[in-house]
């Protein structure tokens, strides 16, 4: 009234002094919501780019709190003005303490710590912040296409990594491999060897057993025993030449030689007898 504060109407049916009484202001008391773009520098001079959105409401709707609303801005821009100011202020001190690398991992800390600062503002004003946003965090074009090339080199490198791992492990698991093959195929060899050498054993065993039983039934039939030791080189030879790889067989035929290897097959054939004889 006469360009004085007089008194604050509440939601309802009011009645207004005509002439007298001229309204001020309308305060809302719902929530309110702005959306702030400004520019900071971090501590290795790095510009970045933010994207806010403001949520705030007032206080309460006691009369020191909408008188404060009311009469602490001449208008609504110069509220907007002042929110703006306040929060890109507190973000810019924050930043400014950081490395441009640390920015993108802080925007919960960045968060915290610019609603504590503004909160305290907007409460001498006679409002309350709700809520702040940081949707959106950029750097300059050359800022981003090197963050790119970083995160490129580190994919690259832990993919190099991982091959050579997965390499190391085909080659160690292949040697691995060879080795155990290599192992039971000379373990194969081995006893393959040696029921090759049961065998051939076993062969002459049964051959000296065969002459000597034929020895015995020669004597019995009062024949030659030496027909079975002519028998035997006789079949000796042909076996060379049947499955020997060479073109010429060198043999003693003189009467000597002859003897000379009757008499040799014959001391085998008794030294083969004693070893088989059981007394």
């Amino acid at each position: 009234m006469f360009g004085k504060y007089r008194r604050i109407v509440r939601p309802g049916l009011n009645f207004k002094i005509p002439v007298l009484e001229v309204i001020y202001k309308r305060v809302s008391v719902q929530n309110r919501s702005v959306e702030l773009e400004f520019q900071a520098v971090t501590q290795d001079q790095a510009n970045v780019y933010f994207k806010n959105m403001v949520l705030y409401a007032v206080q309460n709707a006691e009369e020191e709190t909408i008188k404060r609303v009311a009469f602490k801005f001449i208008a609504e821009k110069d509220l907007m003005q002042a929110l703006l100011r306040t929060i890109e202020g507190n973000i810019r001190s924050f930043v400014a303490t950081k490395k441009q690398a640390e920015v993108l991992g802080l925007r919960r800390d960045i968060v915290q710590y610019v609603k504590v600062e503004v909160d305290n503002s907007l409460e001498e004003w006679g409002y309350h912040l709700l809520d702040l946003q940081i949707n959106d965090i950029t750097f300059d074009k050359l800022i981003l296409e090197s963050m790119s090339r970083v995160v490129a080199s580190k994919n690259l490198k832990a993919a190099a990594e991982n091959e050579g791992q997965a390499l190391l492990i085909t080659k160690t698991k292949a040697a691995e491999a060879d080795g155990n093959a290599t192992k039971i195929s000379a373990e194969a060899e081995k006893q393959a060897a040696r029921l090759r050498g049961q065998g051939v054993a076993l062969f002459r065993m049964e051959v000296a057993a065969g002459m000597t039983e034929a020895a015995e039934q020669f004597k019995q039939a009062n024949l030659d025993t030496n027909v079975i030791l002519f028998s035997m080189w006789t079949e000796a030879v042909k076996n060379f030449a049947e499955y020997g790889k060479g073109n010429v067989i060198f043999l003693d035929g003189s009467p000597d030689g002859m003897e000379r290897t009757m008499k040799q097959i014959q001391a085998f054939m008794l030294k083969q007898a004693g070893t088989n004889d059981p007394s």
